[in-house]
Parts: C-alpha cells; sequence; structure tokens
C-alpha cells in the first residue's frame, strides 16, 4: 500500500506543477483546484513543503500580497522553472501517448489516429474503421473505381 501512496502523492506533486505551469497561484488556490479537478483533498503537508523544494531548486518563487492583515504567497514559475516543467511535460506525453497507442483505432481511409468516437461500417461483411463519415465515403468511392478499372 505504501508504494500506491508514493505513486498518488507523485501524481499529486506532478499536478500542483501543472497548476503553477497555467499561471501563479496561492497554496488554498492550489488545493481548490486540485480538488475541483481530481475530485480529491490535497494535503497542506504534501503541498507547501514540496512549494518549498520547488523553490528551493529555483523551479518557483513567490510574490507575497497583503489579505487584510495577513501575508499571502502567490506562487509563479520560473523561467528555469519552465525549461523544467517542458522537458517533464513532454517526457509525461511520450509516456501517456504509448499507453493510449493500443487503443487507438487507424482509419482505413486517411490513416489518422482515432482515440476515442470513430465511425463504424460494415463494407463487403468487414467492420472498418474511419475517423468520419467522409472518409467512409470516400474510401467507398475509391474502392468502386478501383473495382471499376480493374473489370475494363
Amino acid at each position: 500500500m505504501k508504494a500506491l501512496d508514493n505513486l498518488v502523492s507523485d501524481f499529486s506533486r506532478f499536478y500542483v506543477l501543472t497548476i503553477l505551469y497555467e499561471g501563479p497561484a496561492h497554496g488554498y488556490e492550489i488545493m481548490s483546484k486540485y480538488k475541483e479537478r481530481v475530485g480529491k483533498n490535497l494535503s497542506p503537508g504534501l503541498v507547501y513543503p514540496f512549494l518549498g523544494r520547488l523553490e528551493e531548486r529555483g523551479i518557483i518563487s513567490y510574490d507575497s500580497e497583503m489579505v487584510g492583515d495577513k501575508e499571502r504567497k502567490v506562487y509563479y514559475i520560473t523561467e528555469e522553472g519552465l525549461e523544467f516543467t517542458t522537458k517533464l511535460f513532454n517526457r509525461f506525453a511520450n509516456i501517456i501517448s504509448t499507453a493510449l497507442e493500443s487503443s487507438l483505432d487507424i482509419c482505413a481511409h486517411c490513416g489518422c489516429k482515432v482515440y476515442e468516437g470513430a465511425y463504424i461500417e460494415e463494407i463487403d461483411g468487414r467492420e472498418m474503421v474511419f475517423c468520419c463519415v467522409h472518409c467512409a465515403s470516400h474510401y467507398k468511392h475509391e474502392q468502386a473505381e478501383m473495382i471499376h478499372t480493374a473489370q475494363e
């Protein structure tokens, strides 16, 4: 169970970076956005120490603003942090792309990859996958032309 807890907290940290990548945010705002998007509470015991480590490494910085008589830190990603997060997001995108590749359909006409909502049509007793009705129509038209040309 400890490994799963680490995995979830690593995802949470990754998502904190994603929120900051979208724009400056204070700690409570980060936790609120996380709850809204992921549907789970994010512990201040995870958020604030993580923000501290990111700050120590120069990935984020903060500006102070006064809210009443209290100081609030608004965190933002630094230039160095933008380079870091861009590399991190590209690596993550490659991982996700590899994971999704096996669930993609390929349009029989244009060859584009379809993640969801493919257009399926039965042609000559075979179920064919297309990205849209237009590709299915073009495919059938091309097949009919090929048959017509072969018969001549």
